[in-house]
């Protein structure tokens, strides 16, 4: 069946840095267009990147711009999202969301706490 599991969520200081893993299985991944969503506590769902299926091009939104990286690794069935200099802003439920065509799949979220 169809699972997306993902690790390294966690509490860390203001400046500091994580990364998210999103391991996939059950389905074709090098076909997915691979997204990292969030919600902060008590707000919507935010789109945070994207990356398409070869990797070759990677998207952001402008509040994570310059400061997040996303990749994947096909060979793995993994994407990464690297998060550099977060702030208490940042603070939210991270979800990765695999697309193709009308297909879309989930992770159960990792929750990623800025704080001092």
């Amino acid at each position: 069946q169809v699972q997306l599991v993902q690790s390294g969520g966690g509490l860390v200081q203001p400046g500091g840095s994580l990364r998210l893993s999103c391991e996939a299985s059950g389905f074709i991944f090098k076909y997915y267009y691979m997204n990292w969503v969030r919600q902060a506590p008590g707000k919507g769902l935010e789109w945070v990147s994207s990356i398409y299926n070869d990797g070759g091009m990677a998207y952001y939104a402008d509040s994570v711009k310059g400061r997040f990286t996303i990749s994947r690794d096909n060979a793995k069935n993994t994407v990464y999202l690297q998060m550099n200099n977060l702030k208490p802003e940042d603070t939210a439920v991270y979800y990765c969301n695999a697309v193709r065509g009308p297909a879309s799949y989930w992770g159960p979220g990792t929750q990623v706490t800025v704080s001092s």
